[in-house]
C-alpha cells in the first residue's frame, strides 16, 4: 500500500513537471514572437485567447506531416486553460523538414469556445502571417482566428495543400 503511495506521488509530481515544462516552453516562445515584432502586444491584449505551440516538427517527400504540443491561454487568467495538439497532413511537391512555433490567437469569445470544443480545423485556405517585425501591424483575423508563425530552423521547399486539426483537453 505504502508503495502505491509513493507511485502516485511520484507519477503527480513527474505530470506536473511535465506541465510546467510546457508552460515554461509556450511562456518563451510568446517572448521570441514579441521579440521578433513588439507590435504583436497590442494584438495579444485585445484577443480573447490565444493557443501556442512552442515548437512543431515538419518533415515531407511529396507527403508531409507536421505535429505539435501547447496550451490554451485565455484573456485575463496568468495560468494556461489546457493542453492542445496540432496534427498537418499535405499533399504536393515537397521536400525537406523545418520546425517552426505557432500561434492562434482568437477575436472573440466565439472563436475561442469553437476551439474549447476539442475538434478545430484549417482548411487548406487558412493563411498564416510569418512574423517579422512589423507583422503584427498588417496581420488580420479571417473567420475570427489570426494565424502566426516564427521559423525555428530547417529548410522546405513546398508547393501543397493540406489542413491543420487540432484537438484541446483541458486541464
Amino acid at each position: 500500500m505504502k508503495t502505491a503511495v509513493i507511485a502516485v506521488a511520484v507519477a503527480g509530481l513527474a505530470i506536473t513537471a511535465w506541465a510546467e515544462s510546457l508552460t515554461t516552453e509556450c511562456t518563451d516562445a510568446k517572448s521570441e514572437f514579441l521579440k521578433k515584432d513588439s507590435s504583436l502586444k497590442a494584438v495579444f491584449d485585445k484577443a480573447s485567447g490565444y493557443v501556442i505551440f512552442p515548437s512543431v516538427a515538419k518533415g515531407a517527400l511529396g507527403i508531409g506531416a507536421a505535429t505539435g504540443k501547447g496550451e490554451l491561454f485565455e484573456k485575463g487568467k496568468d495560468k494556461p486553460a489546457g493542453e492542445a495538439r496540432m496534427t498537418q497532413v499535405t499533399i504536393g511537391f515537397q521536400a525537406g523538414g523545418q520546425a517552426y512555433a505557432e500561434v492562434i490567437l482568437f477575436e472573440d469569445q466565439t472563436a475561442l469556445d469553437n476551439f474549447k470544443k476539442g475538434n478545430f480545423e484549417f482548411s487548406a485556405q487558412a493563411s498564416a502571417v510569418a512574423v517579422t517585425a512589423g507583422a503584427g501591424a498588417n496581420a488580420k483575423y479571417e473567420k475570427g482566428i489570426m494565424i502566426l508563425t516564427m521559423a525555428k530552423g530547417g529548410l522546405m521547399y513546398e508547393a501543397s495543400v493540406g489542413g491543420q486539426k487540432f484537438k484541446y483537453k483541458a486541464y
